[in-house]
């Protein structure tokens, strides 16, 4: 009977009682589930509240400073993408200068780029074959008034009729510049919505006069609201006709050619066709810089890119910083763990655990602990990057895998700091563990 008893697998790894009770169960040499570890960390963390957060501070604060700064990195990116950097679909520009990156590129280009000008659109517009459009767009300031009502430092904008289909604004009432317009020299406009919002609120501004420095213009469209970048609305402008421009204002100021290329694919032939048939116009050889700039959303970004680059690099430092001291704390604490819990792991080695069990039980504790401030951190960093972005103009954008990294780098950096604690308290022997006091 005994041996049957030995060989059934419902009373293995028990043993008799003396007095005939039922049989302990007694733990026996195999590897312990990540349940039982898991509950004893979390109950340690709520019943040293205090002492949890501090230990867990140095987690949280890097992991939400790594948000942070990656939320206001790939925010500020899409802002510029969408609101800086887009000229419209496939569309580039050819400027006088190209991007300028410092005081001492802008004079040396301020004294060999010339200006562009009407003749230098019709040589690009008349020879381009990968081009759909090509339009010209010049701007200055002005001042606008309409009644006893005035807006200074508006955006006043010469454009050819083309560009109606070439740039990003278009009319949300009425119409945009047209052909006719532009042959007649019209005195007519299509004005932002900042204007349309100071002089005609409530009032339909389709047909009414406004003075542009002095001219009088009448109002034939409104473009729809493009909102503010960084903080600079980007509705407060007028357009009016180009050849109307060159009439009122002249033909000094550089003009801009937009070209919008055949396909997107076809951005970097064009590009390259608008680049030689300037320097072919401007009789430049070989060696010779070009004395134009072509500029495109993706150098725009590259830029762009680059500056906020340095910040992340600068703030992942940090963060490796407060990640090796939010280690250095768990350690130190599950060491402290390991002294206060001797006579527990004295207990549980003399009724069958092994070093492996010890091991991994301290590992998930540690695993566990850093997890939780890493989630404390990413909803930290969730709650700021809310605020900033409803109080402020700088846009936050929260990235979800980024904050699935880094609870995931939280929880290796308890992991790794903990394998001390845990090999510590694995190597105690059993005997010595149970003498121990406390």
């Amino acid at each position: 009977m005994q041996m049957n008893s030995m060989s059934n697998p419902d009373t293995a790894g028990t043993h008799p009682a003396a007095n005939g009770k039922p049989a302990i169960p007694r733990p026996t040499g195999r590897r312990i589930s990540l349940k039982e570890p898991m509950m004893i960390a979390l109950e340690t963390l709520r019943a040293h509240k205090l002492r949890s957060f501090l230990t867990l501070l140095g987690v949280i604060l890097s992991v939400s400073t790594l948000i942070i700064v990656v939320s206001m990195v790939q925010g500020a990116n899409k802002y510029v993408a969408e609101k800086v950097a887009n000229f419209g679909s496939n569309v580039f520009l050819v400027m006088r200068f190209p991007l300028i990156t410092s005081a001492e590129q802008f004079v040396k280009l301020s004294r060999s780029n010339k200006n562009i000008t009407w003749e230098d659109y019709e040589y690009v517009r008349d020879n381009m074959r990968l081009a759909e459009a090509v339009g010209l767009e010049v701007r200055g300031n002005g001042k606008v008034k309409y009644k006893g009502e005035s807006i200074e430092d508006i955006s006043v904008r010469g454009v050819t009729a083309n560009m109606g289909g070439i740039d990003t604004e278009e009319p949300v009432l009425g119409r945009y510049i047209s052909d006719a317009d532009d042959v007649h020299r019209a005195s007519v406009t299509m004005i932002g919505n900042d204007v349309a919002k100071r002089f005609f609120a409530g009032v339909d501004p389709l047909g009414k006069s406004i003075y542009i420095d002095g001219e009088a213009y009448e109002v034939v469209g409104v473009a729809k609201e493009m909102g503010s970048a960084f903080g600079q609305s980007q509705d407060s402008f007028v357009y009016i006709p180009i050849e109307t421009w060159r009439k009122v204002y002249g033909s000094n100021a550089s003009m801009n050619i937009n070209i919008k290329a055949l396909a997107a694919d076809l951005m970097q032939p064009a590009e390259d066709e608008a680049r030689m048939l300037m320097r072919a116009r401007r009789h430049l050889i070989a060696r010779q810089d070009d004395t134009f700039g072509v500029v495109e959303p993706s150098a725009i970004m590259e830029l762009y890119n680059s500056l906020t680059g340095s910040l992340a690099s600068g703030s992942i430092f940090v963060v490796f910083i407060f990640l090796v001291i939010g280690g250095i704390v768990i350690m130190n604490i599950m060491l402290a763990s390991v002294t206060e819990r001797t006579r527990e792991i004295g207990v549980r080695k003399s009724l069958g655990a092994t070093r492996r069990d010890v091991l991994l039980q301290f590992l998930v504790e540690s695993g566990v602990m850093a997890t939780i401030g890493g989630i404390l951190g990413v909803m930290l960093a969730a709650v700021i990057s809310f605020v900033v972005g409803r109080l402020t103009p700088f846009p936050m954008d929260l990235p979800i895998g980024w904050a699935i990294a880094g609870v995931l780098v939280a929880a290796g950096v308890g992991i790794f700091f903990g394998v001390y604690p845990a090999y510590k308290a694995s190597k105690l022997n059993p005997i010595e563990a149970l003498r121990f006091e406390a």
